[in-house]
């Protein structure tokens, strides 16, 4: 699965929200030294019932935008 992610560091508290094709995800932590995108990867992990491993960012690594692949074999 392929997920189009909004991201919103230095939230005041961690969420997920799905706005129309979009997961708008609120995290804690500031995106330097890439803090933001490993809590991200946390909480899509816990949202999606998935190991972290599977979580991948394909695009977007230093930008709000970002393109998030799940890779959850059944």
């Amino acid at each position: 699965m392929i997920f189009n992610v909004r991201v919103s560091p230095r939230a005041s508290r961690n969420r997920i929200e799905q706005v129309r094709d979009t997961l708008k995800v609120y995290v804690t932590k500031p995106a330097s030294d890439g803090l933001a995108n490993s809590q991200l990867i946390d909480l899509l992990s816990g949202h999606f019932k998935v190991k972290k491993y599977q979580i991948r960012i394909k695009s977007g690594l230093k930008s709000r935008d970002k393109l998030v692949e799940i890779n959850a074999t059944i």
